[in-house]
């Protein structure tokens, strides 16, 4: 029957075709929702939990989506989705353990309330940056589709989010790939305290969706059976025939953003419009008038809910909280990876640079079926400095993929492809445009393994550098912007050999890497390399060069900088350390060949301060200072933009200065 709006519930409640057993299961799964958010802001106000955001008002969409869903469908919640969490039926101990910081929950108190992940239960947890989500369900549904399984990936942003970049290009890629993406926006009026009129200019947040070309709806978010119907008959539909659907749920929250903001700068009058539109108390109510629910069997959930809260809140409270292990944590950083040797010493040839990277990727696309290549201009075209030639006729568009031009949003769908089960390699076309991907990068490839066990198996290709009179914009070596940042590793080869040998390593490791390469040697630099696949360590420096007198350590162009000069220099006795890896670094190399030369020159391309000849420096002051004769000498380039003129790029360069301060550096 469809009821009709009366005293009693303001929604049409449409449950013609929905079973007793069903109807019963939506309003117990709400309920459970709410009675332990009742208990959470009393242990709140006891200070047992530390925050809580509430979504007292809106557990309808929770409930309603997530049992819409099959269990082996992804979703990717916010902060206020406990329903999800809940219907998905995760262990509440497991929960209340989380929400306290202790070893039980799912981040090994490392993270807080809803920011986690779990592959048993299909959830991935949000980050407090909420754009990236979106990209990483268009990479999770990317997967199911190039599998062509028939699934639906359902990602929850606010109202607040859908003014963000991400959320824009995360709708574009899905809508340009037909991705089969459930947008869930949660429009409750307010991000934190800031009305929706001062947020956007349109009407409803589902017109967005036509500007994408892209199926979008309106939904009474508090009805928990408009909800479950619509959502049901739509992924119905997705399932079939996969593209992305917008839907907008009207709503409102009754508690604050957070429960320190209050909720002062809502109207009484709307506040009590919404409360008379609650969820749980209408559709109790309707469950009654049909004589679904009945008195005797509403008590009886509510006992057994509360017994399974206090039950689980002891299990919760009994466990001890987290002793630090300081070798834990650095160990988690990183997921393990046993590098296994590849060698291949037959078939050799003469190839540049930028062969050797081509014909690696090739390779290891070859090696991972589950290997997905995506950039701008990289199919047909083949990439602006024809890395990828010819890929597309090998691998198919599936797997070497054309993107918009939306860095943020195609990082992000690398994390998802690795969280459903697939690699992903990313072109940025310059290594200066990363930084409009910078977030997803740092913020959540970097820490997801630290937080929750969960890898990304990325590698973001840079090509970069100067010298090819290419400006402020195409020519920065902004490997340091990396470094800095733990769960991150980065690669940075001066040779063909190296470069081939370590794109294979990185691709077959699967933590998040930054895989620098040096536009102004993809042409210049030709060496002889084995044909066929091979790999070589991350973390190992090579020794091209060794001396008495000093050490050079250096990367990339540098090591061609050093080379040049020492080639017409014989009678300068040097070692010369070619890094390769910049993150892990080879400490070891650096110290044993300082321990001999009592002397460093640290050279880099990167301008001086903040770089990673900084940190090698300190290193060496902190682990070498008995053995140095001389004080660290850092090489680097001018702390300017770079500039475009030959003149002031050859200026700017650290090659000019090289010369004599490694000459001055000999005769300290």
């Amino acid at each position: 029957m469809i009821s009709k709006p009366s005293i009693s519930y303001p929604f049409d409640y449409d449950n013609r075709f929905i079973s007793n057993q069903i109807l019963l299961e939506l309003y117990k799964n709400m309920l459970k929702s709410r009675m332990i958010e009742e208990k959470m802001l009393i242990l709140l106000r006891q200070g047992k939990v530390s925050k809580w955001f509430s979504g007292i008002g809106q557990e309808a969409i929770s409930v309603g989506v997530t049992m819409a869903l099959a269990n082996d469908e992804y979703i990717l919640p916010m902060h206020r989705n406990l329903g999800v969490f809940t219907t998905r039926q995760i262990p509440l101990h497991r929960l209340f353990a989380q929400w306290q910081g202790k070893a039980g929950g799912f981040t090994k108190g490392r993270d807080r309330s809803f920011h986690f992940g779990t592959q048993d239960y299909k959830i991935i947890g949000m980050i407090s940056h909420l754009g990236p989500q979106l990209g990483v369900a268009d990479g999770i549904a990317l997967a199911h589709k190039i599998r062509n399984e028939k699934k639906v990936t359902a990602v929850f942003t606010g109202e607040g989010g859908t003014s963000e970049g991400d959320f824009h290009e995360a709708m574009n890629v899905a809508s340009v790939w037909s991705l089969p993406v459930l947008f869930c926006v949660e429009n409750n009026g307010y991000g934190l305290s800031t009305p929706i009129a001062e947020q956007f200019n349109c009407k409803h947040i589902a017109h967005k969706g036509k500007g994408y070309g892209m199926e979008a709806h309106i939904i009474e978010g508090n009805n928990i059976l408009e909800v479950y119907n619509r959502v049901s008959e739509i992924t119905a539909g997705m399932r079939e025939n996969p593209r992305p659907v917008l839907l907008e749920f009207k709503t409102f929250r009754i508690r604050g953003h957070e429960e320190a903001s209050g909720t002062k700068y809502v109207p009484d009058a709307l506040m009590e419009t919404w409360k008379e539109k609650d969820p749980i108390s209408n559709y109790t109510r309707f469950l009654h008038d049909e004589a679904i629910l009945l008195d005797e069997v509403e008590e009886r959930y509510r006992n057994e809910i509360q017994a399974e809260i206090d039950e689980n809140l002891q299990i919760a409270y009994a466990e001890n909280d987290i002793a630090c292990n300081e070798n834990e944590e650095l160990n988690d950083v990183y997921k393990d990876y046993a590098y296994k040797e590849v060698k291949s010493e037959d078939d050799i040839i003469e190839a540049r640079f930028v062969d050797a990277v081509s014909l690696g990727l090739r390779q290891a696309m070859e090696k991972h079926g589950n290997l997905v290549f995506m950039g701008q201009d990289i199919a047909e075209y083949g990439g602006v400095f024809k890395v990828s030639e010819g890929f597309v006729d090998q691998f198919g568009k599936d797997r070497v993929r054309n993107t918009p031009i939306c860095e943020s949003a195609i990082i992000s769908t690398g994390m998802g492809l690795s969280i459903n089960g697939m690699k992903a390699v990313i072109e940025m076309q310059f290594a200066d445009f990363v930084s409009s991907g910078f977030n997803p990068i740092v913020n959540y490839l970097a820490k997801s393994h630290y937080r929750w066990g969960q890898s990304a198996d990325v590698v973001v290709r840079m090509p970069c550098g100067a010298g090819v009179g290419a400006g402020p914009f195409h020519s920065q070596t902004n490997e340091a912007w990396f470094t800095k940042t733990p769960g991150l590793k980065v690669v940075y080869p001066a040779f063909p050999y190296d470069a081939k040998g370590l794109l294979a390593s990185a691709i077959e490791d699967p933590n998040p890497v930054l895989f620098f390469e040096h536009k102004a040697l993809y042409r210049s630099i030709t060496q002889e390399i084995p044909k066929n696949y091979y790999n070589l360590p991350l973390g190992k420096a090579s020794l091209l060069k060794q001396g008495q007198d000093v050490s050079i350590i250096t990367y990339g162009a540098g090591v061609h900088w050093a080379l040049e000069f020492l080639n017409l220099n014989e009678n300068i006795s040097a070692d010369l350390i070619d890094l390769r890896t910049l993150s892990p670094l080879d400490t070891e190399a650096i110290f044993t060949s300082i321990k001999k030369t009592g002397k460093a020159l640290i050279l880099q391309e990167d301008t001086l301060f903040g770089g990673v000849a900084s940190d090698i420096s300190a290193l060496l002051m902190e682990n070498c200072f008995e053995y140095l004769d001389a004080p660290v000498q850092r090489v680097a380039s001018l702390d300017t933009p770079i500039p475009f003129a030959k003149s002031l790029e050859s200026n700017f360069l650290a090659k000019s200065r090289f010369e004599k301060m490694l000459i001055n550096l000999l005769a300290y």
